[in-house]
């Protein structure tokens, strides 16, 4: 089975509003050999015509039916970019989520697999490039796990506009069989350098638990040695995995400095032009201690030990409750809020409300049933 982590997948994320600070929507892009696949394309902008520069994001893979994961939105990366006056595509390539098409797996030719996802990515950029709102001579492209693979296949391409690719963690790993799919991986990237035309920059954490500093030194000396332009950055562990990094709210410390670093170096834009307002933070509430286990209304026994299992998850996170006994809850990656929400909704007849948010409480509106009244039941 192949597999790279895409970011923080959650139970009713398809449910997750479109974020209005950032003009998302969603397009279907044209794709593939005779352009009649279409393409779930995540769209952010600034407000007004353009032409904007563009940044394209590229997921990776969970393990499973690809048409079962989630549209990746990268919405950290996004407010960054649109903040600097760039217009973002997402594209979910070719069989996932509510893409066109099947999707096509090479097994344990990652070279195969890197070139077949590549493809996609070319096919959404010529579609950017006829687009009035896009600048179709200054694009970059960035990619995520195995969209990370796909875009340094990319870079083997002449690609009009294309100043650079960012590869943040990027791979494809293989469970179970026979497959070497680490020495298949030096070898997709040793023929990626050889082929390469566009300048990239690499960023891979020392805690990855997919690729490690030795298989990630391997793969930088294959591509490098064989004329690949390239710069990596080492940028030691973060968290409990490097290789979330990118979907996290507090990896935008890490990689922003880096990222504005290679932009100027390719005489892309990183000066802020427009004003994007960050989310309004739940108010505290005075209800209860956050740890206080039994004060958390409506949880039957099972409910009330996954809460104690959630106050020792990473933040960002919430944690939602519903009268009728579901819970649900959210850690890491992109708006932990309404996926706990979206979560606990999918088990519930009843509305659920945040209980917690990070290190605080937000219960304790006055509507709400006094805690020492509250019973509860699991739908």
């Amino acid at each position: 089975m192949l597999s790279c982590a895409m970011l923080a997948p959650s139970a009713g994320a398809q449910q997750i509003p479109l974020d209005t600070r950032l003009n998302e929507q969603i397009v279907m892009v044209p794709a593939g050999p005779r352009m009649n696949v279409k393409l779930e394309t995540t769209l952010y902008k600034p407000a007004g015509p353009g032409p904007f520069p563009l940044l394209v994001i590229n997921h990776g893979k969970s393990p499973g039916d690809p048409r079962a994961q989630p549209r990746d939105r990268f919405v950290y990366m996004a407010t960054q970019f649109v903040r600097r006056g760039y217009a973002v595509m997402v594209p979910m390539r070719t069989g996932f989520a509510h893409s066109g098409g099947t999707y096509s797996d090479f097994g344990c030719n990652m070279k195969a697999n890197g070139y077949q996802q590549a493809g996609d990515i070319a096919d959404v950029v010529a579609y950017a490039r006829e687009q009035a709102y896009v600048d179709p001579n200054r694009i970059v492209i960035a990619g995520q796990s195995y969209g990370g693979l796909a875009s340094v296949a990319l870079s083997t391409q002449d690609l009009p506009g294309v100043r650079g690719i960012m590869n943040f963690a990027g791979g494809l790993k293989v469970h179970g069989g026979s497959c070497d799919w680490q020495q298949s991986l030096v070898g997709a990237f040793a023929e990626f350098g050889r082929k390469n035309r566009i300048e990239t920059l690499w960023m891979y954490g020392a805690n990855d638990s997919y690729f490690g500093p030795a298989l990630v030194n391997r793969m930088y000396d294959a591509f490098s040695a064989n004329g690949g332009k390239v710069q990596l950055v080492a940028y030691g562990p973060f968290k409990h995995d490097a290789h979330t990094m990118l979907g996290s709210r507090d990896g935008q410390q890490v990689w922003l400095p880096e990222v504005e670093r290679f932009l100027r170096q390719l005489g892309m834009p990183t000066e802020q032009v427009y004003a994007v307002a960050e989310p309004a933070p739940r108010p505290r509430t005075n209800y209860a201690l956050l740890d206080d286990v039994a004060a958390v209304p409506f949880l039957p026994e099972k409910g009330r030990l996954q809460y104690k299992a959630f106050l020792t998850k990473q933040t960002p996170r919430a944690f939602a409750v519903s009268s009728s006994g579901a819970w649900g809850w959210a850690e890491e990656g992109e708006m932990p809020n309404e996926r706990a929400l979206a979560a606990c909704q999918a088990a519930s007849r009843e509305p659920c409300k945040l209980y917690s948010v990070d290190d605080y409480v937000v219960w304790g509106e006055v509507t709400e049933q006094p805690k020492d009244t509250m019973t509860g039941r699991t739908d």
